[in-house]
């Protein structure tokens, strides 16, 4: 339903806003790219049924760089607390990802960016992409063991 006129939200505490995307990089190779693709669809929904996951909402973006969700949370714990809770579907398709990651020559890419409103805090990662995002916009450095983890990074912009 549309809302006639001007509209802002409605949220006065901290807020997070995660984008995740991929890229196809070989397009013959669908038994690579297509369970990236099909695993995020369940994730969502996983977030959306647990209120408590500090998961706000999301909006859904197709473009020639692939699918893009922008994602919108409470905090940054919460994001990371998704990430790694074994008992959740996030864990198991990272796994599975980078299992499939090391011998599929870069068949796909994954990136993602996360920017805590307020704070100026941000960090990001690309996986088998070409410069984006951030990345494109300010130059690209290579993940090394100080800057591994998301924690790490967001530590560093500090």
């Amino acid at each position: 339903m549309i809302q006639r006129g001007r509209w802002t939200h409605e949220h006065d505490s901290g807020v997070v806003v995660f984008m995740i995307g991929m890229r196809v990089n070989r397009l013959w190779r669908p038994d690579l790219w297509l369970p990236v693709f099909a695993a995020m669809g369940p994730m969502i929904g996983e977030l959306y049924r647990d209120p408590s996951s500090g998961f706000l909402g999301h909006r859904t973006l197709v473009g020639a760089g692939g699918p893009t969700l922008v994602q919108y949370w409470r905090d940054v714990e919460s994001v990371y607390r998704y990430a790694a809770d074994p008992a959740a579907k996030h864990r198991p398709a990272w796994t599975s990802f980078n299992r499939r990651a090391r011998t599929s020559g870069g068949a796909v890419g994954i990136w993602h960016e996360t920017y805590v409103v307020g704070s100026g805090h941000h960090e990001t990662v690309y996986v088998d992409m070409p410069p984006t995002g951030l990345a494109k916009a300010t130059g690209a450095v290579r993940v090394t063991g100080r800057s591994d983890s998301a924690r790490q990074r967001l530590r560093a912009t500090d």
